[in-house]
């Protein structure tokens, strides 16, 4: 008797587990390339659409006379990335969205109408998070380089642009699938600004700056260095940017001018045990809060760190690595008082008659540091646009906060030029992240970016600063 209760108790808690699955699985389980419903409902139902925030069609389904399909991109490589594509796998919103593209809740009687006329129903309209004026300021911005771009807003998560080049058209995926799978060089179907892990540079300047500040709270604002353009600690040296010589610096000044030595200085003063706990705050070497493919970024941060690694690290160089997504992540927290909001791309989910079938909001993925140290990461970031690298930024008709960056990446001292930051200064609104591969300076090249997507986003969504 008592193995029968067994039996029955094993098989009641199977089949409500099964129930618990497909409940709050539906869209993985329909997504599986082994799960014949896929084709069933692509035998019923015609792609829906893919929409900007306002409306602009970024991915479309045309219909001949025969009702033949094609799916069209009307903006080509502009949204190529973060929208994808559908055909050789899915990619973007087209595979996060899957679910819903392939799916119709178009009313009962319009789906009548399409069965006696033999035809398929409309499936339902993915609207996203992203501006097109935005993105395609951001796409023209990067012009010949490649890079990346992302732009967000900080109180909410929403993904407002993201550009990665090179890129490809979406419209010609299947012609050009050989040729883009084949070239292992230009790497035009990697998404950037999501999967490419680049040395962060002078932006990683904000990690070893937050950790000074976690462990000298009371202290730190009587840090003062003399930078002669180097420093050496036993046989490792390193030297400012172009060899700069920075003289006196304080600490903020020392942020604000981005000097390498005086950072590197700070790094060997820092607890490596407790530098690491910062670092798994901060998500580095860790899964990231988002629904979309991305690469890890990673810091070496051992108790028997070499001199040399740990003033290397300190200014973002050596082996760290981060996705310019993780360092706007992190520029979020800042701008948001230490909250970061987890980052997304979809907004909601309509039918045919453009009523709303599913609302996506925005969740908050929790603290990356208390409101005084953001705070306080605020207001150096501040001082790089009003008396650092990024003054290009001083005269706009808003106010901004920032870390600039220079990252070598080969023996030549070829370096990447990056920019971060956050507008308005004491409001913010919006974060951009930027990463310009091999351009050199990220005061020169980035900023000046930086600020055509700040412009495009208050074009975009007006404000009236105090």
């Amino acid at each position: 008797m008592i193995t029968t209760y067994l039996v029955v108790a094993t098989f009641l808690g199977m089949v409500v587990y099964l129930c618990y699955f497909v409940a709050t699985s539906e869209q993985e389980v329909l997504n599986n390339s082994f799960n014949s419903r896929q084709e069933i409902l692509i035998a019923q139902n015609y792609r829906g659409d893919i929409l900007s925030d306002k409306g602009d069609k970024l991915a479309t389904t045309t219909l001949d006379s025969e009702q033949n399909e094609t799916r069209v991109y009307p903006y080509g490589e502009i949204f190529s990335h973060v929208v994808g594509f559908s055909t050789h796998g899915r990619t973007g919103v087209e595979a996060a969205s899957n679910y819903y593209l392939i799916t119709s809740s178009a009313p009962i009687t319009d789906k009548v109408v399409n069965d006696v006329a033999g035809n398929k129903n409309p499936g339902d309209d993915v609207y996203t998070t992203l501006n097109t004026h935005v993105q395609e300021t951001a796409y023209k911005a990067l012009g010949v380089y490649d890079g990346a771009i992302i732009v967000t807003e900080p109180s909410t998560g929403k993904i407002i642009a993201m550009v990665s080049k090179p890129g490809f058209d979406p419209n010609t995926i299947d012609a050009d699938w050989d040729s883009l799978t084949k070239d292992k060089s230009s790497g035009k179907l990697l998404n950037r600004a999501t999967q490419g892990l680049y040395p962060p540079g002078s932006t990683f300047k904000i990690v070893t700056a937050l950790e000074y500040i976690k462990e000298n709270p009371d202290t730190y604002n009587n840090y003062s260095f003399q930078c002669n353009g180097r420093f050496t600690l036993g046989d490792s040296k390193i030297q400012c940017y172009h060899g700069s010589n920075h003289g006196y610096v304080d600490f903020k000044s020392s942020f604000a001018k981005s000097c390498n030595s005086s950072f590197a200085n700070i790094g060997t003063k820092l607890n490596k045990v407790e530098f690491r706990k910062t670092l798994d705050e901060l998500l580095f070497d860790k899964e990231l809060p988002v629904k979309f493919v991305y690469g890890t970024s990673s810091v070496h941060m051992e108790e028997n760190l070499s001199d040399e690694e740990i003033i290397q690290t300190s200014i973002g160089q050596g082996k760290t690595q981060i996705t310019p997504l993780h360092l706007n992540m992190i520029t979020c927290a800042i701008a948001n008082n230490g909250t970061l909001m987890k980052p997304y791309v979809v907004d909601c989910v309509t039918n045919s008659n453009n009523s709303i079938v599913k609302q996506f909001k925005s969740s908050s993925y929790g603290k990356l540091m208390t409101p005084d140290e953001a705070a306080t990461l605020q207001d150096m970031m501040k001082s790089v646009v009003t008396s650092g690298t990024a003054t290009f930024l001083k005269n706009a008709d808003y106010t901004s906060a920032g870390k600039t960056g220079s990252a070598e990446y080969n023996s030549k001292g070829d370096s990447h030029a990056w920019f971060t930051g956050f507008a308005p200064a004491d409001n913010p609104k919006v974060c951009v992240t930027i990463i310009v591969e091999g351009a050199g300076s990220g005061g020169d090249y980035a900023v000046p970016m930086a600020k055509r997507l700040f412009d495009a986003y208050f074009e975009e969504y007006p404000i009236n600063e105090e």
